[in-house]
């Protein structure tokens, strides 16, 4: 019989050494695929973390498997930490490494002192297609976002992961509510998503051949929620079908920022098959992010 294969042994830590910093590029460009020219030049490495942003390593060993970069900025007039790249390589993705980086970085933040201020608030930004970042950062994490950039980079970066347009959600992890503690303390409200998306219409899903199919927008907004369906993995889209990515890419931008402009605010995300990475389905809701979490006001 074959022998057990062994799970590393992985510890999450403040990179440290010149050697630590040395693999946050080659991890880049090798989770993304990026060129050189788009990697984090070293020197820049080094002097935000000599300058006091977050960078956060999982190890296994000397050896770098995933990292987090945060740095300080001001978001509407408040302090905030914006998380700016998250990456994991792929034979550690199943250790849940993306979701420790997140949680180590709130605890980071959380013990910051500047002065008599503290931050109490994180954003970031992902591709609002991928469906299993929005299952982290809305199920596992507690996130909320009111923000659609379209083609936030660009049309596109040397990444194979952004060839089609890089829309991306801004949102924001308000650390000390009572939402991310639960969420953090594994609440989740997922019976209670199914019930509300089981009585809506989504805005847009899927038809029959897996194309998106939209619903009519003025009835869509005038009811308190909305929902809007996503492919449950659109690599695999993107590789097969292109033009069918494409046209996924351009209505979920039409729904995101005709709602968004609306007064909604994207408040969850739910998988609709438990334990598989999709379909998914976002849940809006028609309020304010401080309303929705008092603790922002």
């Amino acid at each position: 019989m074959a022998e057990p294969k062994l799970r590393p042994v992985v510890t999450i830590r403040d990179l440290q050494s010149f050697e630590d910093l040395q693999q946050v590029a080659e991890v880049e460009r090798e989770v993304w695929g990026l060129a050189e020219a788009d990697a984090t030049p070293l020197t820049l490495t080094i002097a935000m973390k000599a300058a006091g942003s977050i960078l956060l390593g999982a190890f296994d060993g000397a050896k770098l498997a995933g990292f987090a970069f945060g740095f300080l900025g001001v978001e509407h007039g408040r302090l905030a930490v914006h998380s700016h790249m998250l990456a994991v390589r792929e034979p550690y993705r199943n250790l849940r490494l993306g979701y420790k980086l997140k949680v180590a970085q709130r605890e980071r933040v959380l013990a910051l002192r500047i002065g008599e201020a503290r931050i109490q608030e994180m954003t970031w930004t992902f591709d609002p297609l991928q469906s299993r970042n929005a299952h982290l950062n809305f199920s596992m994490l507690g996130v909320v976002s009111d923000t659609y950039k379209p083609d936030f980079y660009g049309p596109e970066t040397s990444s194979v992961l952004h060839r089609n347009s890089t829309d991306r959600l801004w949102v924001t992890w308000p650390l000390s509510s009572r939402r991310v503690r639960e969420r953090i303390q594994g609440k989740q409200n997922r019976t209670e998503m199914l019930d509300a998306l089981s009585i809506l219409t989504p805005l847009l899903r899927f038809n029959g051949e897996g194309k998106p199919s939209s619903t009519d927008l003025a009835a869509a907004l005038g009811r308190q929620r909305i929902a809007i369906e996503i492919p449950s993995d659109i690599g695999h889209v993107e590789r097969k079908d292109p033009a069918l990515a494409r046209e996924w890419r351009r209505q979920t931008r039409w729904a995101f920022t005709e709602t968004l402009k609306a007064g909604f605010i994207v408040a969850e995300f739910c998988r609709m098959v438990r334990g598989q990475q999709g379909p998914g389905v976002y849940l809006l809701e028609k309020t304010k992010m401080e309303e929705y979490v008092p603790e922002m006001a």
